[in-house]
């Protein structure tokens, strides 16, 4: 999928992932895709309801390399 920036926060422990995703998302114009690249396995369950909270969509999620890759894209 195209991405127009990536945030990687491997290594972070919650809630650091979640809260680097809304900071880089703050800087994005609407309808442009993040990737974001965890290694944290609650980033799962924290990603989907952050972007139900926020109304950014959660295009994609999946595993590469045993880390948690996400599409969102903004609202």
């Amino acid at each position: 999928m195209e991405f127009n920036k990536e945030f990687d926060a491997t290594g972070m422990a919650c809630p650091l992932p979640i809260v680097k995703t809304k900071k880089a998302l703050s800087d994005m114009t609407s309808g442009q895709v993040l990737r974001v690249i965890s290694t944290d396995p609650g980033s799962v369950c924290d990603m989907a309801a952050f972007a139900e909270q926020t109304g950014n969509a959660l295009l994609e999620q999946g595993s590469e390399s045993s880390k948690f890759v996400f599409y969102l894209k903004k609202a």
